[in-house]
C-alpha cells in the first residue's frame, strides 16, 4: 500500500497565495508547520479581551516594546501564527522589513474563548519549539491565565495557572511590567 505524503507550504508560498488572491485578505487563516489552518471566528468577548489587553500593555510598556496585535509572528520557514497580542523588541521600522521572530519576542498572549484545544495542543508546542520565552493563555471560560515559561523542544518547563485573587502577572523579560489579573480577565 502506497503512503500519501502531505504537501507542506513555506511561509514564502503562503505569502504568494495571499498576493495572488488564493487566500483572501479577510480569510482568517494561519500557517503552522506547513499547513494552513482556519482560525475560529472572533466573538465579542474575545475581541473585547484583546482590546483590553492592548490598552493595558500600551500603558504598561510605553516605548519598551512594540504591542503587536493579531499580526504574524515568523517561526522558521513553515510557520507564521497570528497570536492575539505579542510584545516585541522595539525596532525603528516597526517590523516593516519583516515580521518579528522568536528572538524579538518578550511575550505572546493567546485569548481562548472557543480555541482552548487548538491553542494548547497545536500553537503552544510550536511556540516552545521555536523558543518563545513566555506565553500567556487567557482562558475566558475558566477565568484564569496560564503562564508558560522556559521553553524547550519538549514544551515549557515552567507552567502555572493563575486565578482571580492572585494579584498581578509580570512579564519576565520586561522587569517592572506587571498587570493586575483582575484587569486582564475583565
Amino acid at each position: 500500500m502506497k503512503t500519501h505524503a502531505r504537501r507542506l507550504f513555506t511561509v514564502e508560498e503562503y505569502h504568494l497565495m495571499g498576493k495572488t488572491g488564493i487566500i483572501g485578505e479577510d480569510d482568517r487563516v494561519e500557517l503552522l508547520e506547513g499547513e494552513i489552518f482556519q482560525m475560529s471566528p472572533i466573538g465579542s468577548r474575545h475581541a473585547a479581551s484583546v482590546a483590553r489587553l492592548t490598552a493595558l500593555f500600551f500603558r504598561a510598556v510605553g516605548e519598551r516594546a512594540v504591542v503587536w496585535v493579531q499580526n504574524p509572528l515568523r517561526l522558521g520557514d513553515y510557520s507564521e501564527p497570528q497570536p492575539d497580542v505579542v510584545l516585541a523588541r522595539p525596532r525603528p521600522d516597526f517590523y516593516a522589513s519583516g515580521h518579528p521572530g522568536p528572538e524579538d519576542v518578550f511575550l505572546v498572549v493567546e485569548v481562548m474563548e472557543s480555541s482552548q484545544d487548538y491553542d494548547r495542543e497545536i500553537k503552544l508546542p510550536l511556540y516552545a519549539r521555536y523558543g518563545v520565552c513566555e506565553v500567556w493563555l487567557v482562558d475566558l471560560e475558566g477565568r484564569a491565565v496560564e503562564v508558560y515559561r522556559k521553553p524547550s523542544a519538549g514544551g515549557y518547563r515552567e507552567v502555572r495557572r493563575v486565578t482571580p485573587g492572585s494579584g498581578s502577572l509580570s512579564v519576565e523579560a520586561l522587569p517592572g511590567v506587571s498587570l493586575p489579573l483582575e484587569e486582564i480577565l475583565g
